[in-house]
């Protein structure tokens, strides 16, 4: 084993696994990459005995059931992947003295704050997703002792589905509605990878983290700043909520305090569209 330790990765094939596997490499550590091919997280015998024969430092726990809307209609499943895979992924670090990294969501909240959420701020989801993956935020705090949960927000990257490539796909549209009364902080997969390998690292104290882009916008701002930084003329309309129904609801206000974990989400969206290949 190097130096700087091993890490186990689940969800390692996804929009957040695949730049956070080369970029943990590129700081110097092995890295095992597990997907569900090769590491069934709802299966509690091969958790504890693929984790056992690793032996990893780390565990970072990316798998993750994560359609907002299709969860309302699939608790079972959401709640199969979230809760009980991430509390078998658990036992299995707490057993092998592996520290635990959790990736969870600004969608614990409820929305009801008007001032950034801390990480004491007692969670309340308002939908299945959130509701699952607080249970698996729960199994941690019941079974382990070695952990970061860092809870992250409006994620994208160049490796999945996302708002950003979204809306470029709709630039040339007669007119793009997008919600402008849900506010929240959007995340670059990278910086949040930088984060995740910062606390590391800097053998940070062990609890619950904001790992979310710095400051505050709307999803309309954010489409808005998307289209600016590629001077793309686009027909950008704000709506509400209540004109774009989804089967979860949203919470309204979800902004993250990062504690300066991250950099100003403007700045990382710039990068991104600069490094982004069509």
């Amino acid at each position: 084993m190097n130096e700087y330790g091993k890490i186990l990765v689940t969800g390692a094939k996804g929009m957040l696994g695949r730049d956070l596997c080369p970029m943990l490499e590129d700081s110097g550590f092995e890295v095992i990459e597990t997907d569900i091919n090769n590491l069934d997280i709802t299966d509690e015998m091969q958790v504890m005995r693929v984790i056992s024969s690793e032996k990893p430092d780390y565990v970072i726990h990316c798998a993750a059931y994560t359609n907002v809307d299709k969860a309302e209609d699939d608790l079972k499943t959401a709640a199969l992947i979230n809760a009980t895979g991430t509390e078998n992924v658990t036992k299995a670090c707490q057993e092998n003295d592996s520290v635990m990294v959790y990736i969870s969501t600004d969608y614990v909240f409820d929305g009801a704050k008007n001032t950034p959420y801390i990480p004491k701020d007692k969670p309340n989801p308002i939908n299945n997703y959130g509701q699952t993956k607080l249970q698996g935020e729960q199994a941690i705090l019941k079974h382990c002792e070695k952990f970061y949960i860092t809870r992250t927000s409006w994620l994208y990257g160049h490796h999945g589905k996302n708002f950003v490539e979204t809306m470029i796909s709709l630039a040339d549209k007669p007119e793009v509605n997008v919600v402008d009364d849900q506010i929240g902080c959007p995340t670059w997969t990278v910086d949040l990878s930088d984060a995740i390998i910062s606390l590391i690292d800097d053998k940070s104290p062990y609890g619950i983290y904001h790992a979310c882009g710095g400051g505050k916008t709307s999803w309309y701002g954010f489409a808005k700043e998307i289209f600016n930084l590629m001077n793309l003329d686009v027909n950008l309309l704000p709506c509400t909520t209540d004109d774009f129904p989804r089967q979860a609801k949203r919470p309204r206000y979800s902004v993250m305090d990062n504690a300066g974990l991250l950099r100003d989400w403007k700045l990382a969206l710039k990068e991104y569209l600069e490094l982004r290949v069509d």
